[in-house]
């Protein structure tokens, strides 16, 4: 697929940088980008060199939401038509087996906060803003965004945050959990980036099992979710990786894993 709504880059072996490209609009989200980033995430999903994602929007903003002139006149079939492929889209993202993390500068309201509440971690640049204002609009988050913002914040700030539909600073995100850290907007993606280079240069195999054991633990109780750590755990020590790991460390001398 021709992409004309995002851009897709690789800044580092194994990095992939997806941008949201329509800057002119705030990086709206219409039915076209909701196409190239299913797309997008299918593809990366069977991707054996990938090692980390960062989701970026180019221009002022991260995304605005939903392109609502688009969804202007809408009748409530093609609406419904429409959010089958975002949640499509969302459910590929959040399939995505290596660490996403989104480099959120501007604007990161509905749609695109629900994006960066489906990433992994997010870092924000300082006057970013975040929100979710779907109850001003008569409908209630639709990506994720009521049992992903629950997550990272807990049911009494969430409960606050999605009935007042009040947007907040990232200094706020920070605070309640939803963002890790606030840089200059000029060190924003000099940041992110270091972070994904690092997590690239560890086991890929590990990564991707750290990543499956948080998520899917998450919903299991303690003895289920360490059974689960413990069969990723047990297939690791068995891998060449496993003994590159440990003789780099006793020889003194940078690890090369192959992801095997």
């Amino acid at each position: 697929m021709t992409y004309e709504t995002i851009k897709v880059d690789e800044t580092a072996p194994g990095v992939k940088v997806i941008a949201f490209n329509r800057p002119d609009v705030a990086n709206a989200l219409s039915t076209q980008m909701g196409r190239e980033l299913l797309d997008v995430w299918s593809n990366l999903r069977a991707d054996e060199g990938l090692r980390c994602v960062i989701l970026r929007g180019e221009g002022k903003h991260f995304q605005a939401g939903a392109d609502l002139k688009e969804r202007n006149g809408m009748t409530d079939e093609a609406w419904a038509e429409q959010h089958r492929l975002f949640e499509a889209m969302i459910r590929a993202q959040l399939a995505c087996p290596v660490p996403v993390i989104a480099a959120v500068q501007g604007a990161a309201m509905g749609g695109g906060c629900e994006m960066t509440l489906a990433c992994d971690f997010a870092y924000a640049a300082e006057g970013a803003r975040f929100g979710l204002p779907e109850a001003g609009l008569g409908i209630i988050p639709g990506l994720g965004g009521t049992q992903l913002l629950t997550r990272a914040v807990g049911p009494r700030r969430a409960v606050e945050i999605l009935t007042t539909a009040s947007p907040f600073t990232a200094e706020k995100a920070q605070a309640w959990g939803l963002v890790s850290d606030v840089v200059p907007a000029d060190r924003l993606m000099e940041t992110v980036l270091g972070v994904a280079t690092l997590i690239a240069s560890k086991a890929p195999l590990s990564v991707r099992g750290a990543k499956r054991v948080v998520h899917g633990g998450l919903d299991l109780e303690l003895k289920q979710a360490m059974d689960l750590e413990l069969t990723v755990y047990n297939h690791l020590f068995t891998t060449a990786d496993r003994r590159e790991g440990v003789a780099a460390f006793n020889e003194k001398r940078t690890a090369q894993f192959e992801g095997k």
